[in-house]
């Protein structure tokens, strides 16, 4: 019943005045006040681990319309809902979008897993509640834009096989499920969601924990690989832009499928230390055969000294074996049902 309140007064909201910008909820993590430090070779300094362990969710839920932040007292209100389901629910239901949705009371909202379950909440770290209503923050309405013909028609070829083969073997699963590529950057949070930045004069080094991928992108001006050679995380090069890091990646594998896209992918990422304790991170993604316009993502990583860990995941695991093994199981009880008619 909460939840429904709760949804109900934010849709209000919605009607009233406009609120700050976006970054106005987050004032608490900019110290106007602080100097970058710089590394040896004068370059500002973001390495160290951070993490994104944000509830915020990737669109803005639908029924808050143009709200782009929270007041103080819907956040109060919605971290209350979180706390008292919290510890109730399946780890499923603390990821992604799904937290903040819960929490608003979404009619449409529904378990991770009713079947099998999945793992309880001991294993999440604790989701953090801002004042944001959505990591995208263009196109305004903190939405993903439209897919164009050629990709909605992938999407629903891709639709129609999977329904058709989902497990006839492993090459049907997905790539996570496969254990062989999970995406850099991960935008996901509250799951292995940490990474580690380290810098030379030549290169950065983004380690991440979710995959164990570790991106070593040049500094120094390269040229980019040729267009034939295709790579899971794509061919990255960076520069720098004031204070800002900025990394452009091209060449993507068409198995990636990144956030959905194509080959054709290009994706510009923008890390800038904001504070002692924050790098904002901003990634664009553009790919003009998937997307009707470019799309723009804000995080906000904090600084912790928790170290990664490694994340041990490999193909041949018994998962695999449990989801081919269960499909197999289900065939065989489809085709005595048949013969049984």
């Amino acid at each position: 019943m909460k939840g429904r309140n709760l949804m109900k007064a934010l849709v209000v909201a919605t009607l009233g005045v406009c609120l700050p910008n976006i970054a106005s909820g987050q004032s608490e993590l900019v110290d106007s006040a602080w100097t970058a430090t710089r590394t040896a070779d004068g370059q500002p300094d973001l390495q160290g681990i951070w993490t994104n362990n944000a509830a915020t969710p990737m669109q803005r839920p639908e029924a808050l319309a143009d709200k782009e932040i929270l007041t103080e007292e819907e956040l109060a209100e919605l971290r209350q809902q979180v706390a008292e389901f919290r510890n109730n629910e399946q780890a499923g239901d603390l990821l992604g979008d799904r937290l903040f949705q819960q929490a608003l009371g979404n009619s449409k909202y529904n378990d991770f897993d009713e079947v099998t379950g999945n793992y309880n909440a001991f294993w999440l770290v604790e989701r953090e509640l801002d004042n944001r209503t959505s990591l995208i923050v263009d196109p305004p309405n903190g939405r993903y834009p439209l897919l164009t013909p050629k990709a909605q028609q992938r999407a629903s070829e891709r639709r129609v096989y999977m329904a058709e083969h989902p497990s006839d073997g492993p090459e049907d699963r997905t790539l996570s499920d496969r254990c062989l590529h999970f995406g850099a950057p991960r935008l996901g949070a509250g799951y292995n969601s940490y990474f580690q930045i380290l810098q030379t004069p030549g290169y950065v080094t983004i380690l991440q924990e979710m995959g164990h991928e570790a991106r070593v992108i040049p500094l120094d001006g390269r040229p980019r690989l040729g267009t034939d050679l295709r790579l899971w995380n794509g061919n990255g090069r960076a520069s720098w832009e004031g204070d800002t890091l900025v990394i452009e990646t091209t060449n993507f594998s068409k198995k990636s499928r990144w956030q959905g896209a194509s080959e054709n992918l290009t994706m510009v990422e923008r890390y800038t230390r904001i504070g002692p304790y924050t790098v904002q991170q901003e990634v664009t993604f553009n790919d003009p055969t998937t997307w009707t316009q470019p799309w723009t993502v804000r995080i906000l990583l904090k600084k912790t000294e928790e170290p990664l860990f490694e994340y041990a995941c490999h193909e041949g695991n018994y998962a695999m074996e449990g989801i081919l093994g269960g499909a197999r199981v289900q065939e065989t009880e489809a085709l005595t049902a048949v013969q049984a008619r």
